[in-house]
């Protein structure tokens, strides 16, 4: 069973706890890794991009001239996309859709893993609380600066009582908070470091119990 220091807010070791392996032990899997980021990337974005087809394109629907004995191409609309002005032939539209389909085991599996990864590299920090006297950026940005990541990319996981803090924190460059109940693979690929009370960690633990089972199976 993977063990991890807890510190307090003034970067001092408190004490040491043990994590679930079903949780944070779990082998590396790039391909599931890279499957889950790009699902859920595609689906937070929105085609912006357009080019106008022939139909969409203004002006009469005459036809410009007859078809026979004026010694030109024949010509049907002005808005033909070889007419100058006129519409535009396989462009970008915003109909276009990015999003992909995943299920819940996988989502569920990529983030442990991703979990797990952090844990092998060092850069899941445990803290023992997330309790200010003030809701002011200064206390959260001594709190950085003393577990030594000022500067750094950092994502908080915040549960119950702890997301009073996302107002101290949200002004602080680099700096990304996430209710626990919703830590995605997207936060922890995005951000360098992954920052959890001792409390964030036990619910991530009972988030994926289910997984626990099945191991024991």
């Amino acid at each position: 069973m993977a063990k991890i220091t807890v510190k307090n807010r003034a970067g001092k070791d408190v004490k040491e706890i043990e994590l679930k392996d079903f949780v944070f032990n779990v082998p590396s899997n790039d391909t599931l890794l890279h499957q889950i980021y790009v699902a859920q990337t595609g689906n937070l974005r929105k085609a912006i991009a357009h080019t106008k087809d022939r139909s969409e394109r203004s002006g009469s629907g005459i036809k410009p001239w007859r078809q026979k004995g004026t010694g030109r191409a024949r010509a049907g609309s002005a808005q033909s996309p070889l007419w100058r002005k006129g519409g535009v032939t396989f462009g970008p539209t915003k109909d276009r859709n990015f999003t992909k389909d995943t299920n819940q085991k996988m989502r569920q599996k990529a983030v442990m893993i991703a979990l797990s990864e952090k844990l092998r590299s060092g850069q899941i920090i445990v803290i023992d609380e997330l309790n200010y006297p003030e809701k002011k950026t200064k206390l959260f940005a001594e709190t950085i600066q003393a577990l030594g990541i000022t500067g750094k990319s950092i994502v908080f996981s915040l549960t119950g009582d702890e997301r009073a803090c996302i107002v101290m924190s949200r002004n602080i460059p680099k700096v990304e908070n996430t209710p626990t109940e919703i830590l995605n693979v997207m936060h922890l690929l995005n951000r360098q470091y992954l920052i959890i009370t001792e409390a964030g960690v036990r619910n991530l633990e009972g988030r994926f119990a289910a997984w626990d089972k099945q191991e024991t199976k």
